[in-house]
C-alpha cells in the first residue's frame, strides 16, 4: 500500500497485533472437539462441540452493532483494547474450566466482550484512501490467516506435549500483552460526533434492494459454506487419515496459508472493479470452490488432502476481503464503524449456521460426507450470487467504484 511515515507504522503495527491475537485464539481453534470429548459423552459431543464454536459467534453477533456505535462515540482504539482484554480474561477463565456447560457459558461471554476485528478494520480505514481499502482488508486478512496458521500448528504441538490448559493460558497472556501494546503505541483515532447522522446508510434505508444487502447475503453464504468444516475438521482428519494432532493443525493452518499468499494479489485484481464486475469475478472463485471441495471429498491420501486444502485457501483469498471492501465502499465515512459492526454480526450469524450444519453432518448423513455437503453449499451460494448480480441495477455511485 502507498502509505508512508507514521501511517505506515500504524498499519504494520496493526498487522502484528492482529497476527498475535488471532494466532492466540486459533491455538485452540481446531481442537475444541478433542478437548470436550474428555468432558462429555459421545452422544452429546456433536451438540457441545458445535456450541463451543457457536457460543462466541452468537455473542459477537448480538453485540456487534452496539460496539460499532460505541466505537463512533469513544473511538475505535478504545474498542480494540476492550476486545483484547475481553479475550484475555475469558481465555484465562477457560484455562481453569473443567465443566462443559461452564466452557460454553464462558465462550458466549467471550463473544459479547470481544469482537476485535470490526474496530480494527474501522481504525485502519481512517488511515488509507478509500480506493485502497480492498488492499487494506486483504492485508488484515493476511495477518489473521498468518495467525491462524501459526496458532493451529503451535496449539497442536502444545496439545501433543502438554495439555489444553496451557493453550488457553498462553492465549490469555498474548491477548493481554496485545492490549497493553495497543494502549501504549497506537494514537487515538478521531471520535465521531454522536449527533452526526449516518446519512449514507441509515437503518431505515437498508431495504432489500439496497446494494449492501445483496453483498451481505453473499458474504454470509460464503462464510456459511466455509464454516461447515469448522467443528468436524479434527474428527474428519483423525478418522480418515489417522493423523497426529500436529498434522491436523498443519492441515487446518494451510487453508490460512493459501489466503496469506493470495489475498493481496486478489485485492489488486479486484481493486478497480465496480460492484457488478467484482461479483462477476467472484462467481468464478465460488464455482472453483465448489469443484475443489468435491474433489476433497474423494481424496484419501494425506499429501493430496493437504495440497487441496491449501488451494482452497488461495480461492478464499478472493472472497471475504473483497466483499468486506465492497461493503465499506458502499457507505459514507461517518458510517464505517456501524456498517462494519453490522457486517461482523452478519458474518457471525452465518458462521453459526455453518457450524451448526457441520455439527448436523455428524448425525446425518455422516462425517464421511463432510466435503460433499460443503460442495453443495457452494453450489447454492453460486446460484444465489448469480441471481443477485443479474438482478442488481448498474452502479451509479462514483465514489469507491471507479
Amino acid at each position: 500500500m502507498r502509505i508512508t511515515g507514521s501511517v505506515f507504522f500504524i498499519v504494520q503495527f496493526m498487522f502484528v497485533i492482529q497476527l498475535l491475537s488471532m494466532g492466540a485464539m486459533e491455538m485452540s481453534g481446531p481442537f475444541w472437539p478433542l478437548h470436550l470429548a474428555t468432558m462429555t459423552s459421545k452422544e452429546l459431543l456433536s451438540v457441545v462441540g458445535t456450541g463451543a464454536y457457536i457460543a462466541p459467534m452468537l455473542g459477537v453477533m448480538l453485540t456487534g452493532p452496539f460496539w460499532g456505535k460505541m466505537g463512533q462515540r469513544t473511538g475505535n482504539k478504545a474498542m480494540m483494547i476492550r476486545a483484547l482484554l475481553g479475550l484475555a480474561l475469558t481465555q484465562l477463565a477457560l484455562a481453569f474450566a473443567n465443566d462443559v456447560w461452564l466452557v460454553l457459558a464462558l465462550r458466549f461471554i467471550q463473544g459479547t466482550c470481544a469482537g476485535y476485528i470490526a474496530p480494527a478494520q474501522a481504525y485502519g480505514i481512517a488511515m488509507v484512501p478509500a480506493a485502497q481499502r480492498t488492499r487494506l482488508f486483504a492485508w488484515l486478512q493476511v495477518s489473521t490467516n498468518t495467525g491462524s496458521l501459526a496458532g493451529a500448528i503451535i496449539g497442536g504441538a502444545i496439545l501433543d506435549l502438554l495439555s489444553f490448559f496451557w493453550i488457553n493460558l498462553s492465549a490469555a497472556i498474548i491477548c493481554a500483552l496485545c492490549a497493553l501494546l495497543v494502549a501504549l503505541f497506537l494514537p487515538n483515532d478521531r471520535v465521531r460526533n454522536p449527533q452526526t447522522p449516518c446519512a449514507a446508510v441509515p437503518a431505515g434505508r437498508l431495504h432489500l434492494g439496497h446494494p449492501v444487502v445483496g453483498l451481505l447475503i453473499i458474504l454470509g453464504l460464503l462464510l456459511m459454506s466455509r464454516m461447515v468444516t469448522q467443528m468436524p475438521f479434527s474428527l474428519y482428519v483423525t478418522q480418515t487419515f489417522n493423523a497426529a494432532n500436529w498434522l491436523t493443525g498443519l492441515a487446518y493452518g494451510l487453508q490460512a496459508t493459501g489466503v496469506i499468499v493470495s489475498a493481496t494479489l486478489w485485492a489488486r485484481w479486484f481493486e478497480f472493479c465496480d460492484r457488478r464486475a467484482s461479483l462477476q469475478r467472484l462467481l468464478g472463485a465460488v464455482a472453483a470452490c465448489a469443484l475443489l471441495t468435491l474433489i476433497l471429498a474423494a481424496v484419501r491420501q494425506t499429501g493430496w488432502f493437504v495440497i487441496l486444502y491449501f488451494l482452497w485457501g488461495i480461492l478464499l483469498g478472493a472472497t471475504t476481503p473483497v466483499l468486506t471492501a465492497l461493503i465499506s465502499r458502499s457507505v459514507g465515512e461517518e458510517s464505517q464503524s456501524l456498517i462494519l459492526g453490522l457486517t461482523q454480526s452478519v458474518s457471525q450469524f452465518a458462521s453459526i449456521i455453518g457450524i451448526a450444519l457441520g455439527g448436523g453432518v455428524l448425525l446425518w448423513p455422516g462425517l464421511s460426507t463432510l466435503f460433499v455437503c460443503v460442495a453443495l453449499m457452494y453450489a447454492i451460494t453460486f446460484a444465489i450470487a448469480l441471481w443477485i448480480n443479474r438482478a442488481s441495477r448498474p452502479n451509479g455511485q462514483p465514489e469507491g467504484y471507479q
